[in-house]
């Protein structure tokens, strides 16, 4: 069974994660398959807007980082690398529901989407240095314009935990939504997304993201100094005790 599920439904392309035994975590599969899904519905003009969303109560936990150690050249190439990517040329709107963890890639994700809605379950970490590594997906310059230095760097180099009350207090949520209701609140607003004029909309988003090459360049920056993090003996003794837990 796919990790990663697509479902089209009147113009909203759903992109769910499924994989209950590692707490949704993403291996290099489930980025690949995200890549095509996320390209594949670019191209299609039916399709008008993209929903991210974690099943089994989680949105996901991160990186499987077993997998991660056994392909760490992160390369133009490497299926993380070109998600990634991806995420910064979308030109159709991309929306998450957020339930449960959001470690990791689980909160630099949400840095790239237009809306974001979470429920009181979501609980968000950005555990990079922790782990010995940097930030990725260009979050480090993308976390400090939202929710300015001073707390950007409390939540990176702190690496703690938070809620969904203090996600929404930065401006990382749009809302927080009843438990029972996030999946249907956040497909309502992104089908009224998808019902905008699509190119006006497009269009809109664009000029909202004038710093498009700085993003691409602390990206790549980023991934440079990730994939040698990856490698260095620091990272390879956290990661040990990680994995024992």
């Amino acid at each position: 069974m796919s990790h990663i599920q697509v479902q089209d439904d009147q113009g909203v392309r759903i992109i769910s994660f499924n994989r209950p035994d590692k707490r949704n975590a993403f291996d290099l599969n489930m980025y690949k398959q995200l890549t095509e899904y996320l390209i594949e519905g670019e191209a299609d003009n039916d399709i008008r807007a993209f929903m991210l969303y974690g099943k089994n109560n989680c949105f996901t936990s991160g990186n499987d980082i077993a997998d991660f150690l056994k392909n760490s050249d992160l390369g133009p190439n490497h299926p993380a690398v070109r998600f990634l990517f991806c995420l910064l040329e979308l030109k159709k709107p991309l929306v998450a529901a957020v339930s449960g963890a959001a470690v990791g890639i689980g909160t630099t994700v949400l840095l790239h989407c237009d809306l974001v809605y979470a429920d009181s379950t979501a609980k968000f970490q950005l555990p990079f240095v922790n782990l010995a590594l940097v930030p990725e997906a260009g979050a480090s310059l993308l976390l400090p314009e939202l929710v300015g230095y001073q707390k950007a760097a409390e939540l990176l180099l702190l690496g703690e935990s938070f809620n969904a009350q203090t996600a929404h207090r930065l401006n990382m949520i749009n809302e927080i939504v009843a438990d029972e209701e996030l999946f249907s609140y956040a497909y309502r607003r992104q089908k009224k997304l998808a019902n905008q004029p699509p190119q006006a909309l497009q269009i809109t988003r664009q000029l909202m993201r004038p710093h498009k090459t700085a993003y691409n360049t602390k990206c790549i920056k980023n991934l440079e100094q990730f994939s040698a993090r990856l490698k260095s003996d620091e990272a390879k003794s956290r990661f040990q005790a990680f994995l024992k837990k």
